[in-house]
């Protein structure tokens, strides 16, 4: 069972702003792309497209706080950690430090929350319905340790 995962990744231009800095969007695809690599990594399907299946993880929760900038070139860490497992949602913290001779620093730079609902395709409505996580994935998450995902 998996708590956490990461991703590098190096700033590009064309996600800096007009001082240099990574505009805070970046922040939150950055936060999706370590989420799709941790299903990924995991086997398992981000979105499913069978009429009565998951289909997907809307948000319905974000945020991210800012503690120091990254600059373009800089390499980036990516740290997803499990906070919580609910009978329909998923909790993660996401952790960003910068990478510095190959290592990530101690200080966190940013940390970011998402709130993800799983839901299915009501058949009967056609609408997009709450539904209880699959067995599939909650054999393979779990939470991560208080301690880590406090940093």
């Amino acid at each position: 069972m998996a708590s956490q995962f990461k991703i590098r990744r190096k700033v590009e231009f064309v996600e800096t702003d007009m001082a240099g800095i990574v505009h805070f969007s970046n922040f939150f695809r950055w936060m999706e792309a370590c989420e799709t690599a941790f299903y990924q990594s995991l086997g398992l399907p981000l979105i499913s497209f069978n009429p009565g299946k998951v289909v997907g993880w809307p948000r319905v929760n974000v945020s991210c706080e800012y503690r120091a900038p990254f600059r373009y070139g800089d390499t980036v860490e990516v740290r997803l950690l499990v906070k919580e497992v609910r009978t329909r949602a998923v909790v993660y913290v996401f952790q960003f430090r910068k990478v510095v001779r190959g290592r990530p620093e101690a200080m966190v730079s940013a940390r970011g929350e998402i709130t993800a609902v799983c839901v299915k395709n009501d058949p009967e409505s056609g609408q997009m319905i709450s539904a209880p996580i699959p067995q599939t994935v909650r054999a393979k998450i779990k939470v991560a340790a208080e301690k880590s995902r406090a940093r």
